[in-house]
């Protein structure tokens, strides 16, 4: 699904990376504030949400070829967060609405969660 087409599910705002919206294509979605478990679990095409507003996640997001950020709960990412963001071209979006909220949403719209491996117990 778009990013595009998210964006207008749930409202969010756009903060930059509006030229993408359109063309970047999200395959699964990860929500998580742990950056260890985005690494581990997220995979290349998945839409990332977070409450987390460092630049770390923009990092993060570069690492796993990501094509958009979503910051939930409303939480608008620190300044130096944005500005990497616009550089590398990664288009961040806000919404008002919880992280399980915004989950329910996407879930419903059709977009799968990231697959969790089986743990060898």
């Amino acid at each position: 699904m778009k990013v595009q087409k998210l964006a207008e599910l749930l409202g969010a705002k756009v903060l930059c990376g509006a030229e993408k919206l359109e063309t970047a294509e999200v395959d699964y979605v990860y929500a998580a504030d742990l950056m260890s478990d985005v690494l581990a679990f997220a995979l290349p095409g998945t839409l990332l949400l977070t409450g987390l507003t460092n630049i770390q996640i923009i990092r993060t997001a570069q690492m796993l070829d990501l094509p958009a950020i979503l910051f939930v709960r409303g939480k608008h990412p620190q300044e130096e967060t944005v500005r990497l963001a616009s550089q590398v071209g990664l288009p961040l979006l806000i919404s008002d609405k919880s992280m399980y909220e915004t989950s329910g949403i996407i879930f419903q719209a059709g977009v799968a969660p990231c697959p969790i491996p089986e743990r060898g117990e």
